[in-house]
């Protein structure tokens, strides 16, 4: 008997050990067509943009022929690159910290203190981001702007990035109530006010909630597309990079210039990739913040 219970167990250690196996097995090859699915696109980016306009538009070919190194020369010249970097760059760097800064003394004011409309207020920040206004809003917007004499600056897109901080409230939101409330208690104790408990000891408590917000809102800012374009339209020295890739996509006499396009981008990439590989322990991080005694 014990021999075939021992056998019996065997077997149903066996059969354990197959379904994990193949779940893992199953879990690979998904994650390897997510991967393959997701960089794709970006390999055939960066080849593009080593090849002729001629070979990228007949699609002939998976590798350059010959790789032109020029084409990222002459995106970087006759998109302005260095101009609308730096624009791309001012804009995006003011609209995150804006970011950053409002919705983190909001998410601590929502979830620290009890006020009157404070579910009303929670619905409107969640109505902004699940009510799609796009192009609607444009307008209003401008006439704000222009009321403030900002429609020539490019602070006008700062603002409205800033505004448009819901996101980043909800994420922090949930950093927040992850923080205890005793730290507050024992700091109050100690005589410290609500704004010195938010600055000295929520917000480095905050910082991989910062972290991962910080990332999010510099993308959001560095793609703006459509803002950029109206309110920098009269202001050509005031362009970000992505209105900049939008004039390579046609050369002067008219021929579009796809492999130009496709450098442009390559090139408006590696600050992102340097934003994400600064941020990137945020995504790891936990916070682990507690009371010791």
């Amino acid at each position: 008997m014990e021999v075939i219970a021992s056998t019996r167990q065997q077997a149903a250690s066996k059969r354990i050990r197959l379904r994990k196996a193949g779940g893992r097995f199953v879990l690979w090859v998904f994650l390897t067509a997510v991967l393959i699915f997701t960089l794709f696109p970006i390999v055939m980016a960066l080849l593009g943009s080593f090849k002729t306009n001629a070979e990228l538009n007949t699609g002939a070919t998976f590798l350059p022929l010959h790789w032109n190194f020029s084409n990222y020369i002459k995106a970087w010249k006759e998109a302005n690159f260095a101009v609308f970097t730096w624009n791309s760059l001012y804009m995006s760097f003011f609209s995150t910290v804006g970011t950053v800064v409002i919705a983190s003394m909001a998410a601590y004011a929502v979830d620290r203190r009890e006020f009157a409309c404070k579910r009303l207020f929670l619905g409107l920040q969640a109505g902004t981001m699940f009510v799609a206004m796009g192009a609607i809003m444009l307008r209003p917007q401008f006439d704000v702007m222009v009321a403030l004499h900002l429609n020539r600056s490019i602070w006008a897109v700062i603002i409205l990035n800033i505004s448009a901080h819901a996101f980043a409230f909800f994420i922090l939101l949930g950093f927040m109530k992850g923080i205890p409330r005793d730290m507050d208690e024992a700091a109050k104790l100690d005589g410290a006010g609500f704004g010195y408990i938010y600055a000295r000891i929520i917000m480095p408590l905050l910082l991989p909630g910062l972290g991962v917000t910080s990332l999010f809102a510099f993308r959001n800012a560095w793609n703006e597309y459509i803002m950029p374009l109206v309110f920098t339209m009269t202001q050509p020295k005031l362009q970000v990079l992505t209105v900049g890739l939008a004039n390579l996509k046609y050369s002067p006499d008219g021929a579009q210039q796809s492999n130009l396009m496709l450098a442009g981008a390559c090139l408006s990439m590696i600050p992102i990739l340097i934003v994400y590989l600064l941020a990137n322990k945020s995504f790891t991080q936990v916070n682990t913040g507690g009371i010791k005694g």
